[in-house]
């Protein structure tokens, strides 16, 4: 049974286009099938190397898509905030998982199963325009990374890795600077004289684990 009017799993669901524009039969038939899934703060929430079950919505939360080297290294690369999706590419190939999710705060997921993802490729407009739009987003993001690691100082980085780009939903991050750090592919002590540069600038404030955007077009500017 889906859960009742008002809980936050039924209103993250409400609240995508592609899902309200549907007919109320294929909403209810929707609605039966998607599950979520809970994890505590610092906790592989989905693991690399397995079948994915579906397409995920992050309802409350935050998480890092990231992946472990044969020698044990941990390679960050994406943060996905509540109120965005991720894990496409995997449903689309029915391929395995190429990644560890892990949840960076106490994380609520919601999964749309990979038989209705694909029943809404098939039949829905809306859903493939949002799909689109997801899925160009992700384009966009690898595409600022690959210049940014190759054209970039490491203000310049920081910058973009707390940009919009990567944090619409949200201008105030509750991560550590070693999250940060390693979302932005720096070591900790350049991610702390980078941050420092910038609070310096005004562009953004420092207080225990919260990260505060302060002036959105500057740094923007700064990335020109």
């Amino acid at each position: 049974m889906f859960p009742a009017s008002g809980t936050p799993t039924h209103r993250f669901l409400l609240n995508q286009v592609w899902f309200a524009g549907l007919p109320s039969q294929e909403r209810e038939t929707i609605a039966s099938q998607v599950f979520t899934l809970s994890s505590p703060r610092g906790k592989v929430i989905l693991p690399a190397n397995e079948r994915t079950q579906g397409w995920y919505g992050v309802v409350q939360g935050l998480v890092k898509i990231s992946r472990r080297s044969a020698s044990g290294q941990r390679s960050d690369f994406l943060g996905v905030a509540a109120g965005d999706w991720f894990g496409e590419g995997a449903v689309l190939k029915n391929e395995l998982r190429r990644y560890d999710v892990v949840a960076l705060r106490d994380t609520e997921l919601l999964c749309l199963p990979s038989a209705a993802f694909h029943t809404l490729f098939s039949t829905s407009l809306a859903f493939n325009q949002h799909l689109v739009g997801c899925m160009n987003l992700r384009l966009s993001q690898a595409m600022a990374m690959i210049e940014a690691g190759r054209t970039r100082n490491p203000e310049q980085r920081m910058a973009l890795s707390l940009s919009r780009l990567f944090w619409s939903r949200t201008r105030q991050l509750d991560l550590t600077q070693d999250e940060l750090a390693s979302l932005a592919g720096m070591s900790r002590q350049t991610a702390n004289r980078a941050l420092n540069a910038l609070q310096e600038r005004g562009l953004i404030s420092l207080a225990l684990n919260r990260i505060k955007v302060l002036d959105d077009a500057a740094l923007t500017k700064l990335l020109d």
